[in-house]
């Protein structure tokens, strides 16, 4: 059974930092591309972040700030978050995708993180 488990979110102030993580389990670990993505209420799940064996991806309104790394002998995926804003409120979502075929794609249950003003 394939599980991802999200940890880390919580009420931050703005400028505060929070590093969320995300076990994986039932999965061979080094054959995913890891991503983190985030949702708000009414819109849509967007890429924040996504690192594979040789590279890193981050959507512009994080780079700078956001960092993810993935530390395959504990087959977790992090993402460190600096400089927090409030529009950087939202559940954040753990992606797993097999590097060759997209059939076999998992998600993780979110874990809400708030930055008050």
């Amino acid at each position: 059974q394939v599980q991802l488990v999200e940890s880390g979110g919580g009420v931050v102030q703005a400028g505060g930092s929070l590093r969320l993580s995300c076990a994986a389990s039932g999965i061979d670990y080094g054959l995913y591309v890891m991503s983190w993505y985030r949702q708000t209420p009414g819109n849509q799940r967007d890429l924040v972040a996504r690192i594979s064996s040789s590279s890193t991806n981050y959507a512009d309104s994080v780079k700078d700030r956001f960092t993810i790394s993935r530390d395959n002998a504990k087959n977790t995926v992090y993402l460190q978050m600096n400089s927090l804003k409030p529009e950087d409120t939202a559940v954040y979502y753990c992606k797993a995708e097999h590097l060759v075929s997209r059939r076999y794609t998992y998600w993780g249950q979110g874990t809400q993180v708030t930055v008050s003003s």
